[in-house]
């Protein structure tokens, strides 16, 4: 069963995952096979593994098939068997290494189990079912990674000054568009700004800031699709380019699943200023999706993805439905091209677009005043 199982996930990746072998898809194709690493351990040795230690969840990663992937164990002693899956999964030792220290940071930022919400005992549950929801203006109105920086600035954790940069970077890539060198420039700027922090000061601000502000942003509509799978036994997942901290508190308090977000490195309780594995954006949702589906033991064409951004299509297409939440002018046209449902909830749209990266500027120094004054009410 567990062959059976290892050559549908297979099949999958080279219908879904591995579409062109082009040196840019070949990239991202490793990276997915990287997030997939964990499906490999569904052979006889992990399910012998599992049963005989039967007492722990599978969503706890202290399991040996959780540890037998652990990159960074002391020594050598999971050097032969993560060679060995790289080769088996066709991706590089190294592309591999990365990927199981970000799915490792994930868990660990959650305390040490994926799940953090336990479903509710009297609703039967559909355990190959799971719902992925995005966060910003599909969940919340607005980029919860400003109204968290707002937050983190009222509470003095930093200065205005520091998060001026970071602001641009942020309203630039949302008038403008894409732009690679601009995201990795927001991330190195964030990372810089929460370096030598303490992860349980941040996460404390983070449960107040929620609280305060980011909570009452929720759409209505979309926390309603999300109970609507919880009342039918579905995971509900969110799955996010902000911090995976901030991602899992949200979860948490909406009585969600879990939640899969960006993970910076912590040594000691602190936050590094590097980051584990990639940022979870555009394709890296795809990967971090496909990888938890092998984990929790998913059918991907029985789970529903939901999304604004033309940027979550890799996620959407992988899905056996997917929803278009307030979405923006592309993946509209998109969505009404591949026959995907759309939900609007915005009571009115602004035209984001005045004047390109000059408005951006502007917003910018706006921002700048936003933040220190603490934002509008009405915003």
């Amino acid at each position: 069963m567990a062959s059976n199982f290892r050559s549908t996930v297979r099949d999958f990746l080279a219908r879904h995952v591995f579409p062109s072998r082009g040196e840019k898809a070949q990239q991202e194709a490793g990276e997915a096979s990287v997030q997939h690493a964990l499906t490999a351990l569904s052979g006889p040795q992990a399910e012998a593994e599992d049963a005989e230690l039967a007492s722990e969840t599978k969503s706890t990663p202290t399991t040996a098939r959780w540890q037998a992937l652990n990159p960074d164990a002391p020594g050598d002693t999971n050097k032969d068997a993560i060679n060995k899956l790289a080769q088996e999964l066709d991706v590089p030792d190294d592309a591999l290494r990365d990927g199981l220290r970000n799915l490792h940071g994930a868990a660990e930022a959650a305390g040490g189990a994926n799940i953090l919400n336990t479903p509710d005992p009297t609703i039967p549950q559909d355990a190959g079912a799971a719902a992925f929801f995005d966060v910003d203006n599909t969940l919340i109105k607005g980029a919860s990674i400003l109204l968290f920086a707002r937050g983190l600035v009222r509470r003095r954790f930093f200065g205005v000054g520091e998060v001026l940069g970071f602001i641009w970077k942020q309203l630039k890539f949302r008038m403008s568009g894409e732009n690679q060198g601009d995201i990795d420039q927001g991330r190195e700027q964030a990372l810089a700004l929460v370096k030598g922090h303490k992860v349980a000061d941040l996460t404390e601000m983070a449960e107040e800031i929620w609280a305060a502000s980011i909570s009452e942003r929720i759409f209505p509509g979309t926390k309603e699709l999300a109970d609507m799978h919880l009342e039918a036994g579905h995971q509900v997942w969110l799955v996010t380019a902000a911090p995976v901290q901030l991602a899992q508190i949200i979860a948490r308090e909406l009585g969600f699943t879990g939640a899969l977000g960006t993970v910076a490195e912590v040594q000691d309780g602190v936050f590094t200023g590097r980051m584990v594995g990639d940022m979870l954006h555009g394709p890296g949702k795809k990967h971090a999706v496909v990888a938890l589906a092998a984990y929790e033991d998913l059918d991907l064409t029985r789970c529903t993805a939901y999304s604004d951004s033309i940027n979550d299509v890799p996620m959407l297409s992988m899905v056996g439905t997917a929803v278009a939440v307030n979405p923006d002018t592309r993946l509209r046209r998109t969505a009404q091209r591949n026959g995907w449902e759309i939900r609007d909830y915005r009571r009115s749209r602004k035209i984001a677009r005045v004047g390109g990266t000059a408005a951006a500027a502007g917003a910018a120094a706006a921002g700048g005043y936003w933040i220190s004054r603490g934002g509008s009410k009405k915003s």
